[in-house]
């Protein structure tokens, strides 16, 4: 088993935009994550970190370059492959939360669980493990408008790692965060590192993530400018 959980290689990214015009969005860019590993990735808005992280956990295919995941070539799969790597493998966290509304923190971290037809037992078992983890063990029967920012982000990360996967993705997971809910929700990625043995990949402009990453890439107009 290699030491690397994720080796991205030159990747190269490019949108179309109105007028024919066309908007570079990666440009040569590589990253490599050693496993157990928290690394930021920093930048300006537009600068890549979003679609980076997605071409790392298969959202979208790069133009160029390649992605080896927990020793899967990403860029060679198919979509059942790419579906599999996504249920298996990587765990993802939005800044928009992406909670089912009509559904309690309990049924939300158990959705993934529900999709891998995990036995009833292990399931509860395992959603109540994370949220504890999460410190939202009181709040299972609550749904999300009944919850904090700070709240549906924990449910969040607790859904993102239903599925024990190997790799968490956080794009900007704090970004709609007040400073000491950001900074709770931090720690809280730390400790899953710790507790989990998680690779974790935080998209962010939070300095205090950045501060607590192991190593830190900055990109600039899809170029990585200060690299790990």
């Amino acid at each position: 088993m290699s030491d690397l959980m994720v080796e991205a290689r030159g990747l190269g990214k490019t949108y179309a935009a109105g007028s024919g015009r066309a908007v570079v969005a990666l440009d040569d860019v590589s990253l490599v994550v050693p496993r157990g590993a928290l690394v930021a990735v920093t930048g300006r808005s537009g600068s890549g970190k979003t679609t980076l992280l997605h071409c790392v956990g298969g959202l979208e295919h790069p133009d160029a370059g390649s992605v080896r995941v927990d020793g899967v070539d990403v860029t060679g799969l198919d979509e059942d492959g790419l579906l599999r790597l996504r249920r298996d493998r990587v765990g993802f966290v939005f800044q928009s939360f992406a909670l089912v509304p009509v559904l309690t923190a309990r049924e939300n971290v158990g959705v993934p669980l529900r999709l891998r037809r995990t036995a009833v037992r292990e399931r509860e078992e395992r959603v109540d493990r994370l949220l504890d983890l999460v410190g939202l063990g009181r709040h299972a029967e609550q749904r999300p408008d009944e919850l904090s920012g700070g709240q549906q982000q924990r449910v969040a990360v607790a859904r993102a790692l239903a599925a024990s996967p190997s790799l968490l993705l956080a794009d900007e997971p704090t970004g709609q965060l007040d400073s000491a809910t950001g900074a709770a929700v931090m720690d809280l990625l730390r400790s899953v590192v710790a507790t989990e043995g998680v690779t974790v990949v935080v998209a962010t402009h939070d300095r205090s993530l950045i501060e607590s990453a192991d190593a830190v890439v900055e990109l600039s107009d899809g170029r990585v400018v200060a690299p790990a």
